[in-house]
């Protein structure tokens, strides 16, 4: 058997793409109506996923949670999507870099690209679709916002998934996360992955540092430094 193939999973929200705050309208649509009530505020977003910002918001207005209302706002939360997706290509962009990166990875027969991102899966991948991403990842062996609360049990889920397609294994040594916040950087660590971090959202080259990430990028411009930044993480 040959060398293993590297999974590159990709954080999607400021790492990818800037959607525009799009994400706290797309809460409010669902929040209402799930609740019949107005979304006052919602909980912190950055490095996190949905199940876990969908259940400290629904309690910071004073709504019991169960698992048939988790399910209820999952489902309003796609459709909510489905109409704010003409705004998120309209106000949203693509990173600089972003679309070279992911063509020259989706190339190598040695990669397998997918996602691991906070969004759920339909809005993961609406997201990406919107922007013409979609063809470069496997959505198959990727791990979303509702598979877990916990962002770090999403790696596992993803190089299980991986495993089971592609036949061999996913582990530490060939799994590498791509990420903009120092939650990236923990989950990818606690849950058995290297980390590549970049400075594209609100936490700087010092503090992704901080957070113990393998290597630390200002963007994803340069695309063989990125290229490269992945694959040698991965080969450590």
């Amino acid at each position: 058997m040959g060398s293993l193939r590297t999974l590159v999973l990709w954080d999607i929200d400021h790492t990818l793409i800037n959607a525009d705050g799009i994400g706290r309208d797309i809460y409010a649509h669902a929040f209402r109506a799930v609740t019949g009530q107005s979304m006052e505020r919602v909980a912190a977003m950055a490095g996190r996923t949905d199940w876990a910002i969908t259940v400290e918001t629904l309690r910071m207005h004073g709504v019991e949670v169960s698992d048939r209302l988790l399910e209820s706002f999952g489902t309003a939360l796609a459709e909510a999507f489905v109409v704010h997706e003409a705004a998120v290509s309209e106000r949203g962009r693509v990173l600089t870099g972003v679309r070279e990166v992911l063509d020259v990875l989706a190339g190598r027969g040695d990669v397998v690209q997918s996602v691991l991102t906070g969004n759920m899966e339909p809005l993961a991948i609406g997201k990406l679709r919107a922007f013409g991403l979609e063809h470069f990842v496997d959505f198959e062996v990727g791990a979303y916002g509702m598979d877990h609360e916990d962002r770090a049990v999403l790696v596992g889920l993803a190089q299980e998934r991986a495993a089971r397609k592609y036949g061999e294994p996913f582990t530490m040594r060939n799994t590498v996360l791509v990420g903009d916040t120092p939650n990236d950087v923990l989950a990818g660590h606690l849950g058995g992955a290297r980390v590549v971090a970049v400075a594209t959202g609100s936490s700087d080259v010092q503090a992704l540092k901080e957070a113990g990430a393998e290597l630390v990028l200002e963007d994803l411009t340069d695309t063989d430094a990125v290229v490269r930044a992945v694959l040698v993480v991965a080969d450590r």
